[in-house]
C-alpha cells in the first residue's frame, strides 16, 4: 500500500465534495425575487459560488442590476433563512465520493473540510448528508478571523486533523490560490462550480471523478 509524504487531505465543500448548485441557486433567487429582482438560472450561479454567502449574494445582485452593500444587508436574512432551511433539498455528493474517503483512511491519512461557508450551515449540511463523523476537521468561512484564499484556514484544517502536511482537493481558483499561499500541493477537480477553465487553476493534478484521487495522489509522489 502505497505511503505518502502529506499526512492530511483537505477538502472544499460546495463543487468539490457535494453538488450544492442546486440548493444555492434556489435560495439566491428566493433572495432575489423578493427583492423584485430577475431569477439567475442554476448554471450562472456555479460560476458565483466559491467566497461564502455575502460574496454569492453581491454576485447575484450584481447580475441582475445594482448591488451595493445596504442591498447586501437586506437580502442576507433573505437567503440564509432560506438556505437553512433548504439546504439539502437537491444537493447530492459526488459518485465515487465515499469510497474514496474510505480509500484515504485505509491508507492511514486524516481528511478534512476547509470552505469559506458559514460554521452554521456547514455543520447543518454535513448533519444531512450523514457526515457527522466523517471528518478529522472542519474549518469554515467564520471559523477564523480570515478565509479562503488566505492560507490560515487551510494550515488550521490541517492542524485540527492532527496533521503535519497536507494537499488541499477543490474545484476554484480560489482554493488553487489558498495552496499556492500555503505552499502546499492543489488537485481540482473538474466537476465543479470554476468560474474558468480547470486547467486555467494551476493545479498540482485534475481529476475527472473520484475513483482518480488515490491515483493522482501516487502521481503527486513521483
Amino acid at each position: 500500500m502505497a505511503s505518502f509524504s502529506f499526512d492530511t487531505v483537505i477538502f472544499d465543500l460546495d463543487g468539490t465534495l457535494a453538488d450544492t448548485a442546486f440548493d444555492l441557486a434556489a435560495a439566491l433567487n428566493h433572495a432575489l425575487t423578493r427583492m423584485g429582482r430577475e431569477a439567475v438560472p442554476t448554471p450562472s450561479v456555479q460560476r458565483l459560488i466559491g467566497h461564502g454567502a455575502r460574496a454569492l449574494l453581491r454576485r447575484g445582485l450584481a447580475a441582475t442590476g445594482e448591488a451595493n452593500e445596504d442591498l447586501v444587508e437586506q437580502g442576507m436574512p433573505l437567503f440564509l433563512d432560506f438556505y437553512a432551511t433548504n439546504i439539502c433539498v437537491g444537493t447530492k455528493i459526488y459518485p465515487d465520493l465515499e469510497s474514496a474517503l474510505d480509500a484515504l483512511r485505509a491508507r492511514g491519512l486524516r481528511i478534512g473540510i476547509c470552505t469559506n461557508k458559514l460554521e452554521s450551515l456547514t455543520m447543518k449540511l454535513v448533519e444531512a448528508l450523514g457526515w457527522q463523523d466523517r471528518f478529522d476537521a472542519i474549518v469554515c468561512g467564520d471559523t477564523l478571523p480570515v478565509r479562503k484564499p488566505d492560507p490560515a484556514p487551510l494550515r488550521e484544517a490541517i492542524a485540527r486533523a492532527g496533521g503535519q502536511s497536507g494537499i488541499l482537493v477543490g474545484d476554484s481558483i480560489t482554493d488553487a490560490d489558498t495552496a499556492r499561499a500555503a505552499g502546499l500541493p492543489f488537485v481540482a477537480v473538474s466537476f465543479g462550480f470554476s468560474d474558468r477553465p480547470v486547467d486555467q487553476l494551476g493545479a498540482d493534478v485534475v481529476i475527472h471523478g473520484y475513483v482518480d484521487l488515490v491515483p493522482a495522489l501516487q502521481k503527486l509522489e513521483r
